[in-house]
Formats: structure tokens, C-alpha cells, sequence
């Protein structure tokens, strides 16, 4: 990321936050999307159970029809050319193409609404259905079969006809098929819904749409294989014209025969890429103007960030002139001055510049303790480094403080070079640091401790770099310094508060 222009920076800031919010977006669209399938499908099973009522209903109506009619005493007297009134009474109901029969338990037909001559007629072509009226003494309904009187694929609902409590005819009614299939289409909920009625054999007796092409034939093989595991489930199928579904069964207690509903999937799955579309375009749009508004911030900042860079360079190059003046005004002034006092006066003004140098690096932003003071005391590492051990946890200083106290140690560090611990070749220095943050505005205390030097007597006098050091410390630290002439060694304390960095 260090490596990361800030253009590319913000831009993946931008990217970072849109993202999730569009995902989000999307996520609420599909979790959408799964609740309207759900109940979309929902709304599939209660329409096939609506159709099983109607059809139930239906069916229900033209068998207690023909128990009526086999009730009558023509029927029971075999009186079929007054029955036969009665009878057309009966198909009027339910339009043209309607048929009743009356046939013996052989199958035989003694009474037909289409014809008088019942002699040139043949058997009834179903005789299951007839043998299970015989056999139950209850009404059937038939499969779809091919009529042999008619020539036509129709369904039956027959009745048993009783004398003295046995059953002596089945009375047939073969309904129009066209009434089935008006049924389908007033309960069809929707132009785009598919809805079938099949019977028992899974055989399609009425349909839409393309009842024409799919009237007679077995259903779809994804809903044939569930329906006749259990009478009611929704599932996802393929219908007979290619179209996915999602859809639904129920089976009628008292046919047998099935109604299937299904909805097509692409009416559900639309809306969910319609939404996931206009969520992405509007993510798109929105990521757009971030990225846009991000480039021209980041343009901005780099404005400012380069001409804060010409105003650092700017200071530092005067800053640099100013000491070179300095160091040139001295060599002036201390020309009939000791080599010593030359000396003195340029490691202060070298430490005052590395100080300097450092913050230049840093932009005057502040920086590191441990950086200022292994400036401070590089001159005094170079013949062995390991003569001063420093230890303490990391403090950020201010421009200020790294400036005076970057001072202070090079001023200790040459009393110690000059009287003390680093002017043989035995004496160690240990430089330790901490923070003190029990107080309202937290404090730093730095403590030089020389052993190994030579016999440490207290001096009779301060001498400029004592006065250095403790001045420093309280005139503009706002701490104090003592210096302590131990006989093991000299040892330095300087305590100041901390200044706030960024």
C-alpha cells in the first residue's frame, strides 16, 4: 500500500465501499426474487386445489344427474322410448356431443341417446369401467378411451341402475369433452400459466395452451414421474412445449384424475435480472462518480502536497544557508579563539544541523526519539558503536522537541567524550527512556548513565554545557535536568512533557 500512489489510493477507497453496497444490492434482489418464487408457488398449489373443487364439483353434478335418471320408472321398467324424452331432457344441459348408454353387465347396449336401432350397435369397447359398476354398486369414472359407437376419445361417468337392490344396468354418460376444457380456461389465472387436466394414466383430456396438440397425450416426463408418487407436491418441470415451469399437482379423491398448474420460470426469473440490472447500473453510475470525484480530490491533494513539498525545500534550503552563514561567521569570530572552542561550537551547531536533517526527512512532520538521539550520537559510535546501549519504547517527538533535545544529548555526549565514560576505552553508557503517564499531559524522562570512566569528581563550577543542558531543559522543554557526579559515573535525568504530534 506504501507503494500505492494516492489516485489509487482513494480509488480503492471508493471501490472498497461501493462494492459491498452493490453486492448488497444484488443479495436483496435475489432474497426478493426467493420470496416471490415461493409464493408464486404457493399461489400455484391453492389454484390446483381451487380447479380440483370446481372439477369435483362438476363431476359431482352429472353423477347425481344420472342417479336421478336411474331412478326413473321407465328405466326400471325398461320402458326406453319414455326414457328416452327424459334422457335428451338430460343431454340438453350440457349442449351437443354428449352421449348416454345403457348397457348389461356383458356389455351389451340396450339404449343409446344417438340411435334407436340399438341391434346394429356394438359392445361397449371399456369394459373395466362397466365391470367395476357391476361389481362396487358404485358410480366410476373412466380414463380417456377411444368410444365405439362415436369412434370418438371420450370419458365416461357411469352409474349402476338397481332392481329389488341388484344391479341390472350401468347407465353411461360420455359428457362433452369441450366442457372440460371450457373449465380449464375460466380457471386459468393467467395467459401466461399452462394448466392440464390428465386422468388417471397421466393422459391429457383438456389443456392450455395448444389444447389441439397435446389433447391425448401422456404428460411431460419430469411431471409424469412425480404424480403418481404422492397426490399433491409442486416441483419444477418441463411442459410438452419445452416451457419450464414452476409448478404444481393435486389429485381428485373422487376421479382419480389430476390437475396440474405450473407458471413458466422466466416470469420469475425477469423481474430478478431486471433488479439485479438496475442495481448494478445505478452501482456503475454511483462507483463512476465516486471514482470521478475521488481523481480530482486526489489531483487536488497532490497539488497541495507538492507545493507543501516546494515550501519544505524552500525552508530547508534557507535553514541550510543560515547555518552555513552561522558556520562561517564563527570561523570569523573565534579566529583567535582555542582549537577547542572552535570545536565546541561546531559539534553544537553539527548536532544542531543533523537535527535539522532529520526533521527535513520527515517533512517537519516530527519524528522517532530513538532516530534523534542515534543522530545526536553518531559522531561518538564510530570507533565502537556497542559503547552506548539504548533502550525505551518508541516516542514521536515534535519538530521542537527533536530540535532542543537533539542538543542536549550531543552536549552530554561531549562532556562524556571530553571528562567522562567515552574518553577511554573501557567506559559504557546506558541511555534509557520512559514515558510517565499517570500525569494530565504525559511526560518523557531520559536517563544517561556512565560506568567505566574515569574517578568522577564533582566539578567547582558549571561549566557552559551544564548550564546548556539544564537551561535547555527548562526554558524550552518546560522540564528539568540534573546532572548527578556519582562515583561510578556521571548520571543525567531530563524530564519534559510531551508535545502532541500527527
Amino acid at each position: 500500500m506504501s507503494k500505492l500512489t494516492l489516485p489509487v489510493r482513494l480509488a480503492l477507497l471508493v471501490t472498497g465501499t461501493m462494492l459491498p453496497l452493490i453486492v448488497f444490492a444484488v443479495g436483496l434482489a435475489y432474497s426478493n426474487y426467493r420470496q416471490d418464487r415461493s409464493d408464486a408457488t404457493q399461489r400455484v398449489v391453492e389454484t390446483v386445489r381451487s380447479m380440483r373443487l370446481v372439477l369435483d364439483s362438476e363431476v359431482q353434478r352429472m353423477t347425481g344427474g344420472l342417479q336421478v335418471l336411474a331412478l326413473t320408472n321407465a328405466l326400471r321398467d325398461d320402458d326406453f322410448p319414455n326414457f328416452r324424452r327424459i334422457a335428451l331432457g338430460f343431454l340438453d344441459q350440457y349442449g351437443k356431443g354428449g352421449l348416454l348408454l345403457i348397457s348389461d353387465r356383458k356389455g351389451r347396449v340396450l339404449f343409446s341417446s344417438a340411435t334407436e336401432d340399438t341391434a346394429s350397435l356394438p359392445r361397449r369397447s371399456h369394459l373395466e369401467t362397466v365391470e367395476k359398476v357391476f361389481a362396487t354398486k358404485a358410480p366410476q369414472y373412466s380414463d380417456l378411451f377411444t368410444g365405439a359407437i362415436n369412434g370418438r376419445q371420450v370419458l365416461t361417468v357411469e352409474v349402476p341402475v338397481f332392481r329389488d337392490g341388484e344391479v341390472i344396468y350401468d347407465l353411461c354418460f360420455s359428457p362433452p369433452v369441450s366442457i372440460f376444457q371450457e373449465l380449464v380456461e375460466k380457471q386459468r389465472p393467467d395467459q401466461q400459466w399452462t394448466v392440464s387436466l390428465l386422468d388417471t394414466t397421466g393422459t391429457v383430456f383438456a389443456r392450455v395452451p395448444n389444447p389441439g396438440e397435446t389433447f391425448g397425450k401422456r404428460a411431460s416426463p419430469s411431471l409424469f414421474a412425480e404424480m403418481f408418487r404422492t397426490p399433491e407436491a409442486s416441483l419444477s418441470s418441463i411442459s410438452l412445449d419445452g416451457v419450464a415451469l414452476a409448478s404444481a399437482y393435486t389429485r381428485s379423491r373422487l376421479t382419480g384424475w389430476t390437475i396440474a398448474a405450473g407458471v413458466p420460470e422466466s416470469s420469475l426469473i425477469a423481474p430478478l435480472w431486471r433488479n439485479i440490472a438496475i442495481s448494478s447500473l445505478i452501482g456503475g453510475v454511483l462507483l463512476l462518480i465516486g471514482l470521478t470525484f475521488a481523481v480530482r480530490m486526489a489531483t487536488t491533494i497532490a497539488r497541495g502536497e507538492m507545493l507543501h513539498n516546494l515550501l519544505i525545500e524552500e525552508l530547508n534550503h534557507r535553514v541550510k544557508n543560515t547555518l552555513a552563514l552561522m558556520q562561517a561567521i564563527a570561523v570569523q569570530t573565534f579566529r583567535s579563539a582555542s582549537r577547542d572552542e572552535r570545536t565546541k561550537f561546531e559539534g553544537r551547531l553539527g548536532a544542531l544541523a543533523e537535527a535539522h536533517n532529520l526533521l527535513s526527512q520527515e517533512k517537519w512532520a516530527g519524528s522517532e526519539l530513538r532516530e534523534v538521539i542515534a543522530r545526536a550520537l553518531q559522531p561518538f559510535l564510530l570507533s565502537n558503536p556497542d559503547r552506548i546501549r539504548m533502550a525505551g519504547p518508541d516516542v514521536p517527538l515534535s519538530p521542537r522537541l527533536a530540535v532542543v533535545l537533539s542538543m542536549i544529548v550531543h552536549e552530554i555526549a561531549t562532556n562524556a567524550a571530553k571528562y567522562g565514560a567515552l574518553s577511554n576505552e573501557t567506559g559504557r553508557v546506558t541511555l534509557d527512556w520512559e514515558v510517565i503517564a499517570d500525569t494530565p499531559k504525559p511526560r518523557l524522562r531520559l536517563i544517561w548513565t556512565e560506568i567505566g570512566g574515569p574517578p568522577v569528581t564533582e566539578p567547582v563550577r558549571r561549566g557552559f554545557g551544564s548550564r546548556l543542558i539544564e537551561r535547555s531543559a527548562r526554558d524550552q522543554l518546560g522540564g528539568e535536568a540534573t546532572v548527578d557526579f556519582l562515583p561510578r559515573g556521571v548520571v543525567c535525568t531530563i524530564t519534559c512533557a510531551l508535545d502532541e504530534t500527527r
